[in-house]
């Protein structure tokens, strides 16, 4: 409860920055009036139509991706099993890609639809090669999915290459995971397909956190440990296919954040709740950054999270040494 609200107060704090900073600048005095309706009409404008929608879809897509990747690591047993490391990610982009490219349609519903249908091919196809002797070894999966990651890489590249030059120019903007131009028309739906996902968690939670105990202690205590994967399995997917949909896809928010929640609490077990605010702080947190410097949000929650994983690997590494 300490650190939840913690990283609470934190990600409150990090709203002020970010809906006071820009080209004209308001202190946290003004932004606060302005949220309370006291403000001027041109700081009102600034804050409630532009910045606002930015800061909570940052907020929500931290959310997303670290209660995804807090699932799969959960199923996996291994921090390194979060959905941009597995493959997951890129056949939820492949499946965005398609549907830009190749329907030319880029609405946020058939966006999203086509990044769910994606994600849950690759996720099928990385489970199945995983598969050995009916059991699905972890290390054997994140093996499997960085592989797949690696050919779906190659494909959406080769994807480039067939449409005019125009047009893979705005698909490689999108690609490198942006906030950018994004408000209202994308945050309602979004907000309303995050809340009845997160209900939909809600309801197999438990069942979840009994499956790191193995399939045969997780069905000694009741739980449907096959069903149960499975829906954990698409409610992940389906996370990680909201983010892609609508800001492209974003690295290593969902392989961080479950594992900073996991370090602040010292629990054990699944810890979503932790795991989400820590996702929703980060992803701000680099957005903030991402504004000062210029960058689209990917590019520095990459940046930051090649070097996290670095130190991750290295960890792993001394930690089986001394076993």
């Amino acid at each position: 409860m300490l650190v939840g609200a913690g990283l609470a107060l934190f990600a409150a704090v990090l709203l002020l920055i970010a809906l006071g900073m820009g080209t004209y600048p308001l202190s946290p005095g003004e932004v606060i009036g302005t949220l309370l309706g006291t403000g001027l009409d041109q700081a009102r404008l600034l804050v409630v139509g532009w910045r606002l929608p930015r800061a909570v879809f940052a907020l929500a897509c931290g959310t997303a991706l670290a209660v995804s990747g807090a699932i799969f690591q959960s199923l996996t047993r291994n921090p390194l099993g979060s959905p941009d490391i597995i493959g997951f990610s890129s056949g939820s982009y492949t499946g965005a890609i398609v549907m830009m490219l190749g329907f030319g349609s880029t609405r946020y519903l058939d966006v999203a639809a086509a990044s769910l249908l994606g994600g849950c091919i690759t996720a099928a196809a990385v489970y199945l090669l995983a598969t050995r002797r009916g059991a699905v070894q972890s290390f054997r999966l994140i093996i499997m999915g960085i592989g797949v990651a690696a050919l779906l890489s190659s494909l959406n590249s080769a994807l480039m290459l067939f449409v005019d030059v125009d047009t893979a120019m705005l698909a490689a903007v999108w690609s490198a995971g942006s906030l950018n131009g994004l408000g209202y028309e994308q945050l309602w739906p979004m907000l309303v397909l995050l809340l009845v996902m997160l209900l939909a968690l809600r309801m197999i939670l438990p069942g979840v956190g009994q499956l790191e105990l193995g399939d045969d202690g997780a069905r000694a205590t009741g739980v449907r440990a096959n069903a149960t994967r499975a829906g954990a399995v698409v409610l992940g997917v389906a996370l990680t296919a909201l983010v892609t949909a609508a800001a492209g896809p974003i690295s290593f928010v969902a392989l961080a954040a479950p594992q900073i929640a996991r370090r602040l609490t010292r629990s054990a077990g699944l810890s979503l709740v932790p795991a989400a605010l820590g996702g929703a702080v980060v992803l701000l947190a680099s957005d903030v950054l991402a504004q000062k410097l210029g960058f689209p949000v990917g590019v520095v929650t990459a940046s930051l999270g090649g070097a996290y994983l670095v130190w991750l690997l290295a960890a792993e590494f001394r930690k089986r040494r001394t076993l």
